[in-house]
């Protein structure tokens, strides 16, 4: 599934990517040699019109070629219909073709999303992580969270969980303070909650981001689910369906805390006995627990071997034609910002490297959103499309951005960029993309398998 998912995506993706480049091209009349969806030797070609539309084994892209000077002699009867010919607005437009169809193809998904409706588990905050900025911030868990803002922003209605993890992110890769809005109680006055986001080191955000900020889920009962084959919750002799009551001295109110309870019963990388009191049937009992020992990037941490909490609270959330278009447009914009914002404090070292994914991470979240349901799986191709637009759009030669740069140069001088600064450009644009691919891929592997 995982694989099968992610090859989907990129050729989705990448195709729509080039198919923007094509139709710009065709509008402004220049020629299109070929489309090919996948790299390597066509096993399919058809001709239509003026363009062999091909098929290829590797599905890992695709491309487009135009009629060029550059690339093979051009006669001289379709001179007027190569590439490097065309006015400087219409090769700016056609390169720049392919980012802007990824984007349009983000809001488009969002906004199918928005209009579809989905269930996301309701804003209810599970118990902070202990010393995070959420406890600090006076959150004990069990609150319902009705409205957030950035900074001194106007507080905007918060429908889910995941509309608050998104905000909390933005909170907290921008070093802004976030405000909640949030019902401590069912029936209780609302009260403001300012979490000072300030505290978060941009340069350590990475997959602890969450642990950092303190709420890492919705709240859920304290019930174990499926118990896997010999865990140390089998050994304990744990079922499912146990409710935990309180583990040693301390009460057990939901499902996080319960699971921190038990990634914190390592002591100098080795378990400590847990006595357990639980509910099963209606009846209380007390177990002793002796949790497995997991290493972690971050140290050794317990683990059971069981599903720890029970399913959150969901809403549908749903919107209306006009209103999921635009919160499509404006999801859109703010991961693209987000997106350069991270990617420039990447270059100039306020931004952990460890931010940055790769093929692995991709295939994996693919897999996972796929296995999760259909319109999971359209926000994560909206996602990876709103980063593959912003990518290309990076001035690196080897991208669309690079040749949007040279453009740039040439409508400022009225110079066209020589081919030998040309070729020591590519270069130096391969090199620096190589780089991040290889960053990229070393975090991936540290993620997966580290």
């Amino acid at each position: 599934m995982t694989i099968l998912a992610f090859i989907v995506a990129i050729l989705i993706l990448v195709s729509l990517h080039e198919f923007g480049h094509y139709i710009v091209a065709r509008l402004f009349g220049v020629k299109v040699v070929r489309f090919s969806v996948g790299f390597g030797k066509p096993f399919y070609k058809k001709k239509r019109g003026d363009t062999e539309w091909c098929l290829a084994p590797i599905p890992l892209g695709g491309y487009v070629r135009m009629l060029d000077e550059r690339e093979a002699p051009v006669p001289e009867a379709e001179r007027h219909l190569a590439f490097n010919t065309q006015p400087l607005r219409s090769r700016a437009a056609i390169v720049a073709a392919g980012p802007i169809a990824n984007l349009l193809l983000a809001v488009l998904l969002y906004s199918v999303v928005n209009w579809s409706g989905v269930q996301e588990p309701k804003a209810l905050l599970a118990s902070p992580v202990a010393g995070s900025v959420a406890q600090a911030a006076g959150l004990r868990g069990g609150e319902l969270v009705h409205g957030a803002a950035l900074g001194s922003g106007e507080l905007e209605p918060v429908r889910s969980f995941e509309d608050l993890r998104w905000l909390l992110t933005r909170g907290a890769l921008e070093g802004e303070r976030v405000r909640l809005e949030v019902e401590p109680t069912p029936g209780a006055l609302h009260r403001e909650v300012l979490l000072d986001m300030e505290q978060i080191d941009a340069r350590e955000a990475d997959a602890q981001l969450f642990r950092k900020v303190g709420l890492l889920g919705p709240w859920t009962r304290p019930v174990l689910g499926e118990i896997m084959a010999d865990s140390a919750a089998q050994r304990a002799g744990l079922r499912q369906g146990d409710v935990v009551q309180k583990i040693g001295a301390v009460e057990v109110v939901d499902g996080q805390q319960l699971r921190e309870l038990i990634r914190q019963s390592v002591r100098a990388d080795s378990a400590v006995v847990q006595p357990w009191r639980i509910e099963r049937g209606g009846q209380q009992m007390t177990v002793d627990v002796m949790p497995d020992v997991h290493k972690e990037q971050t140290g050794s941490v317990g683990r059971i071997g069981a599903y720890v909490g029970a399913p959150p609270e969901f809403v549908t959330v749903q919107y209306g034609p006009l209103e999921g278009a635009w919160n499509g447009i404006a999801r859109t914009w703010d991961v693209s910002v987000l997106t350069l914002r991270m990617m420039g404090r990447m270059v100039v070292g306020q931004a952990s490297l460890k931010n940055l994914s790769g093929p692995l991470t991709i295939a994996d979240y693919a897999g996972r959103s796929a296995s999760m349901g259909f319109t999971q799986y359209l926000v994560f191709l909206a996602l990876i499309s709103v980063s593959l637009g912003v990518l290309n759009l990076l001035p690196l030669p080897v991208l669309d951005g690079g040749h949007l740069m040279y453009y740039l140069w040439e409508g400022v001088t009225g110079r066209k960029v020589s081919d030998a600064w040309m070729e020591h450009l590519q270069r130096g644009g391969v090199a620096v993309l190589l780089l991040m691919m290889s960053i990229a891929l070393f975090n991936d592997i540290t993620r997966l398998f580290g």
